[in-house]
């Protein structure tokens, strides 16, 4: 049933191409749904390719990924989530694009208890022809923007009621390269012509991440519910490499706020909202923009998504998968853009996610639940003493890496045992007292 299931799938997403289907009714009434969301305000700022999602999952959640952000696609969306992801990860991402463009995507992420950071390495490209008067070739190369994250993020306050306050920063910079062009005189190549249009960006990310329980309808160890906020490509872009270095236009620079909701074990909910911020003019930002996405674990290794987007006047539908083959994690995704132009844009989307483990993290918890739970079964025979000692060694393994959390469970029930075991030696003194009297 499930390779059924997948064929179908894959079939939609490679072999029935959006170009093939009759929309034209549908694209009129989509433009006409959402021609008040127009942006005036739109392609104001420089390094763009800062806003293509490197794609899959992510982007087959419709980029709802603020709040979410459990595996590695984090790093241009929340720069917390190093800090709680579950294993360290390295991932390859291959989007290709509108326009004969391509973005792609290397990747790694790594946490040490409480601690994470990582880096991101990004490439986006389009080939570059320039034409004389005649028609003729006379240019050719490649315009791209490269993009390298580096990250750090910490988790505050981390418990096993509360699992804390994931905070993260991002430095980003990045390189647009624009290739020499020619004098439409005689066709020459101008040496420099390119570098003194190319430019450089230097900006920073920030962001938290908090997770708790709400209307949790199923039993679960992990939270249920997420929320999260960040500051995305705040900083400043630079051109005029070839003569005199001045600023160039602004970065694309945001605002986020988002939550993730797993309903049930096997079904998520994600949902954000986005301000652009254009920063030397904030009255001239452009307006919000709304995505939200929805996930299905059909089985342990097979799970798919459906996501939406809307920025500007410009819905985009996602359809995706992701699959596990042999420890690695393969997404595909598909994105239709209906009212983008006459003809729908739709591009397609890959990635493949290794894991690395957890450093030992699921091994301490173990032994953690271990003793804590020996500790009940010593308290429930009356040895207190044997069972303070076995709370003290979970809440020392807890609170060592490679965990380092409080776990209030055993806090609690070792502080009621010495309580208890004051309480009675009390009475003890009390009884030999009233004995000898």
């Amino acid at each position: 049933m499930m390779k059924k299931f997948l064929y179908i799938i894959l079939f939609f997403i490679f072999l029935y191409p959006a170009h093939s289907l009759e929309l034209t009714d549908i694209e009129s009434t989509l433009a006409d749904i959402f021609s008040s969301s127009i942006d005036p305000n739109e392609g104001n700022t420089v390094f763009r390719s800062l806003n293509i999602p490197s794609g899959g999952r992510t982007e087959a959640l419709g980029t709802a990924f603020t709040a979410l952000s459990d595996d590695i696609s984090f790093f241009d969306y929340n720069p917390a989530a190093s800090a709680i992801l579950s294993n360290s990860e390295l991932a390859v991402y291959h989007n290709a694009w509108i326009s004969d463009s391509a973005l792609e995507t290397l990747a790694f992420t790594r946490r040490d208890g409480n601690l994470g950071y990582g880096t991101q390495l990004k490439c986006f490209y389009v080939p570059f022809t320039e034409y004389n008067l005649y028609g003729d070739r006379v240019a050719g190369s490649y315009y791209s923007e490269t993009s390298l994250t580096f990250n750090t993020a910490y988790n505050f306050l981390s418990g096993y009621n509360f699992r804390g306050i994931a905070v993260g920063a991002n430095a980003k910079v990045s390189w647009r390269s624009i290739p020499d062009y020619t004098d439409n005189r005689d066709d020459s190549i101008i040496s420099g012509s390119g570098l003194e249009q190319s430019a450089l960006g230097l900006m920073a990310d920030a962001g938290a991440i908090v997770r708790f329980n709400f209307l949790k309808l199923y039993q679960d160890r992990n939270p249920n519910f997420k929320a999260g906020l960040a500051l995305n490509n705040f900083g400043i872009a630079l051109t005029g490499f070839g003569s005199s270095i001045k600023k160039d236009d602004d970065t694309p620079a945001r605002l986020s706020a988002g939550f993730s909701y797993r309903i049930y074990p096997r079904l998520l909910f994600t949902s954000e909202i986005r301000k652009p911020i254009l920063l030397s003019d904030f009255s001239s930002s452009g307006k919000l923009s709304f995505c939200t996405g929805i996930e299905v674990n059909a089985t342990e290794t097979f799970a798919f998504q459906l996501g939406f987007l809307l920025q500007g006047a410009n819905p985009r539908f996602s359809l995706g998968s992701e699959f596990d083959i042999r420890g690695i994690k393969m997404d595909i995704a598909y994105t239709l853009d209906l009212t983008s132009s006459a003809n729908p844009v739709n591009h397609i989307s890959l990635s493949a996610k290794i894991s690395f483990g957890d450093r030992g993290r699921k091994a301490a918890m173990e032994k953690v639940d271990e003793y804590y739970i020996e500790g009940l079964k010593l308290y429930a025979f009356g040895d207190y003493d044997a069972a303070i000692l076995k709370w003290d060694e979970a809440i020392a393994i807890a609170s060592s890496s490679p965990l380092n959390m409080k776990f209030e469970p055993a806090i609690l029930a070792r502080d009621a045992a010495i309580n208890f075991n004051k309480q009675k030696n009390e009475l003890e003194n009390l009884y030999s007292i009233s004995f000898k009297d």
